[in-house]
């Protein structure tokens, strides 16, 4: 992931925040055009680049720092779902998760988003989907939007079926790309890496001026 972002950002200057800590997520800040932006990304070489405890509040904690000085954010997509475990779940997983969930739904600044590979089930939904109010969510051609894994999903659906690895062949060609998902509108455009940049750079201007507003109220109730 870091060489992704490395290829994004001005010169590949690329300012990481807390490297050590839950490296299965990482956060930074680089430039985009000139312009300051905090990036957020799993890393798929740490624990697949599942979210677990450390990675969302991590991630929420810097999503909110962005969102106090107005600084626009950049996800990179590439998360397979949450950490299983009954570690995760005694240690309050739903509660921790969603935590990065309110902090990027809540966010008014400038959000958007690169499917590079998976977007797997809740994770998916919470790494700045549409359904929490991104405002430009691109999809490279390799990207995987499901429920999960197409291996999974198959040994569920054709359960019993003696060529499961066709079955798998099909659900792959229809349902593990991002056009389905593209369809429905969750997705605003299938694009190359190599044009990343240069929408990158176009939406954060288009977006610079950006005016979102939260419900009127004293403040939001975190899950802290």
């Amino acid at each position: 992931m870091k060489h992704i972002i490395k290829f994004l950002v001005d010169e590949g200057d690329f300012f990481e925040i807390q490297e050590h800590y839950a490296k299965n997520i990482v956060v930074g800040f680089a430039r985009v055009n000139g312009e300051t932006v905090g990036i957020v990304g799993n890393q798929p070489l740490v624990a697949a680049g599942c979210l677990d405890i450390n990675a969302s509040i991590k991630g929420a904690r810097f999503v909110r720092f962005c969102d106090s000085f107005n600084i626009p954010l950049v996800i990179l997509e590439d998360v397979p779902g949450f950490l299983p475990g009954t570690q995760q779940e005694y240690g309050g997983i739903i509660k921790h998760g969603a935590k990065l969930l309110y902090a990027l739904a809540e966010a008014t600044v400038p959000k958007i988003t690169i499917i590079t590979r998976k977007a797997y089930g809740g994770a998916y939904v919470v790494m700045n989907s549409k359904h929490i109010r991104a405002d430009v969510n691109y999809a490279w051609p390799s990207a995987e939007i499901a429920v999960m894994g197409s291996k999974g999903a198959v040994s569920i659906i054709c359960r019993g079926d003696p060529d499961l690895e066709e079955r798998e062949k099909e659900y792959v060609e229809v349902f593990a790309n991002p056009f389905p998902t593209a369809k429905k509108g969750f997705v605003d455009d299938v694009i190359m890496p190599s044009d990343t940049r240069k929408r990158l750079c176009n939406d954060l201007k288009w977006l610079r001026n950006k005016v979102q507003k939260n419900p009127t109220k004293k403040h939001g109730n975190i899950p802290l």
